[in-house]
């Protein structure tokens, strides 16, 4: 409702059509939300909505699948999951600056964090059922979104797609069964949240000054905005993952979850990594060469900067620290963003596992590894 009305009163000339692509969207998912939550009140004994309430019921699995598939869809859309993603570039490129900011800090982060706390720690067991497709998912969100990023000529374009290819990560980590992979999902979020309302911020301070977001259009403005060009480098260097960034710490993290993960088999992890992987090649490309292209190389003649607003103010220069700080905290030391959530990350990760240890054993036609099955504890 408020997003809605943020980009439809404060955004650019397509703001109406981006604003209604958005609430018919986010409205439509809603409907999943409710049907979902709504099967799983009325299931078993009496009524209830509470969280602790649901999560003691037990549920038979078709019933757990019908909930899962319903709250998958609505989470899909605000995640946001190939192919429910086309309302996200357009709410993007529309909306201004600090819309952008909240769109991507934010309200992305609301479909990781239900797809954590109600599909895969209310419904364990039909979350053994739709991790692979949860992993496949991220792997094809990470390689579209980074391609559908190289052939954008919008910079606020080309980082919404850069954060469509940023939440695979959020799935893969969901998907493997491990604390490290959850532990990693809930990173990549945080750290997500940070570089894209840095890097969204940065592009509202270069239109404020050019006019423009086109990256034809743009070009050698280092020279002319040299503080704004050194924090933009900050950002992309974090968004495609840097070493002493967060966005490293947060995808290696993934990465680590989904090799130890014995819950599959060999060629399965090896196909999923290897397509994660070609989305972090493909990220510098992109990255990289939007940076060329606003930064370096001649300013483009018709290019007017309002010479009264100069580069970054004290004001801006502080707002996107507080972005930047955090960003190379994290990086460095991972513990303080991991520690205020790592207590309820090793809880569903056991949680998940007792499932998949009985659903294995009922049912053993999982990628999993016989041979492997043993080794994971049973439910008590």
């Amino acid at each position: 409702g408020p997003v809605y009305l943020l980009i439809a009163i404060w955004g650019g000339p397509q703001r109406q059509y981006a604003a209604t692509k958005f609430i018919l969207y986010t409205a439509a998912a809603s409907i999943f939300i409710l049907v979902g939550s709504l099967t799983m009140a009325f299931a078993g004994e009496g009524f209830s909505l509470e969280m602790a309430e649901l999560g003691a019921k037990s549920y038979p699995l078709a019933l757990q699948i019908l909930a899962y598939t319903a709250f998958l869809m609505a989470f899909g859309v605000k995640l946001p999951i190939f192919p429910l993603h086309t309302w996200l570039p357009d709410a993007h490129s529309e909306a201004s600056a600090p819309i952008s900011m909240i769109l991507a800090g934010v309200l992305l982060k609301m479909g990781g964090y239900g797809l954590i706390r109600l599909n895969a720690n209310l419904l364990a067991e039909a979350h053994v059922y739709f991790a692979p497709v949860l992993a496949v998912l991220g792997a094809v969100n990470i390689i579209y979104g980074a391609l559908a990023a190289l052939g954008q000529n919008h910079l606020k374009r080309r980082l919404a797609y850069s954060s469509i290819a940023h939440m695979g990560f959020v799935l893969i980590g969901m998907a493997t069964f491990t604390e490290l992979g959850l532990n990693g999902a809930l990173l990549q979020m945080i750290s997500h949240g940070l570089i894209a309302a840095v890097l969204f911020f940065l592009t509202g301070i270069t239109y404020e000054r050019t006019h423009t977001l086109f990256l034809e259009k743009l070009g050698g403005l280092a020279k002319q905005l040299p503080k704004t060009f050194a924090l933009f480098t900050a950002g992309a260097l974090a968004s495609l993952a840097l070493p002493g960034m967060s966005g490293f710490v947060a995808e290696l993290t993934v990465f680590l979850g989904l090799t130890t993960s014995d819950a599959y088999a060999p060629a399965f992890k090896a196909g999923v990594a290897l397509l994660a992987a070609v989305g972090l090649i493909l990220t510098p490309v992109y990255l990289l060469s939007l940076l060329r292209q606003t930064f370096y190389g001649p300013s483009d003649p018709s290019l007017v900067l309002e010479e009264y607003l100069g580069d970054l103010r004290p004001r801006e220069m502080a707002v996107a620290l507080c972005l930047l700080l955090p960003i190379l905290g994290i990086g460095f030391y991972p513990r303080l963003a991991i520690q205020s959530y790592d207590v309820t990350t090793v809880a569903v990760a056991a949680h998940l596992r007792s499932a998949l240890a009985t659903e294995i054993v009922q049912r053993p036609l999982l990628p999993a590894q016989p041979a492997q099955v043993a080794a994971l504890p049973t439910r008590n």
